[in-house]
């Protein structure tokens, strides 16, 4: 199976790109990158693209499924405008190009709260891409809502940092319906995605489905065997 992956230099991204690599049923593994990356395997097949011009790039979309986990924040990205071309207009370019070509599963990273409904920006934003990709039609489509994410960045946010350090005792009072807000290793959400791959991978006939895992979804797939 060939598996495309956008986001592979980012804090979850890495961990599913070492998985997706490592695992038997993906025979090669497509990151779309905006720079070089300072990896090579045999399977691996790294595209630097220009992601305003993703249609030029059409013959890198014969894949069987799209692993998406292509993010960025309004202060990373500079501006409102610039945050939603990265966060939903990169990610459905891509979702569309690739079910045209005929891909048939995407499994995509958004956020707990994600709601085209939304007050909140942020949330609003994932939501309305959440609410696009559900008209392409994929026959799989799984969306996870992780809150959090705990791991070692390579860039430096005092914000996360300083929630990060208050994790263990945050997730201890987050419980109940508030267990799905609860912070998470970037490394156990990126095991949930790569085994969700393996999963399809190796159905005869994969059902149609439009799953939304969060907090104790992503745990329970995160140590599938």
């Amino acid at each position: 199976m060939k598996v495309m992956l956008l986001g592979a230099t980012g804090l979850t991204g890495r961990s599913v790109l070492s998985g997706l690599l490592e695992a038997s049923e993906v025979s090669k593994v497509i990151a779309l990158v905006r720079r070089p990356i300072d990896m090579e395997h045999a399977k691996l097949q790294a595209v630097v693209v220009d992601f305003d011009r993703l249609n030029e790039h059409a013959d890198c979309f014969d894949v069987s499924v799209v692993v998406c986990c292509l993010g960025s924040t309004i202060k990373a990205a500079g501006s409102m405008a610039q945050f939603r071309k990265v966060d939903y207009q990169y990610c459905l370019e891509a979702a569309r190009i690739a079910r045209a070509h005929g891909a048939n599963a995407l499994l995509l990273m958004s956020a707990i709260g994600a709601s085209s409904r939304s007050s909140v920006f942020y949330n609003r934003t994932k939501g309305e891409l959440e609410d696009a990709v559900r008209e392409l039609g994929f026959d799989v489509l799984s969306i996870f809502h992780p809150s959090l994410l705990l791991g070692d960045r390579r860039e430096q946010r005092l914000a996360e940092s300083a929630a990060s350090a208050m994790a263990p005792v945050l997730n201890g009072v987050l419980l109940g319906p508030l267990r799905p807000y609860r912070a998470i290793r970037a490394e156990a959400v990126a095991q949930a995605m790569v085994n969700e791959v393996k999963g399809i991978a190796t159905a005869s006939s994969p059902a149609r489905a439009v799953n939304v895992w969060s907090y104790d979804d992503i745990l329970a797939k995160s140590h599938q065997a």
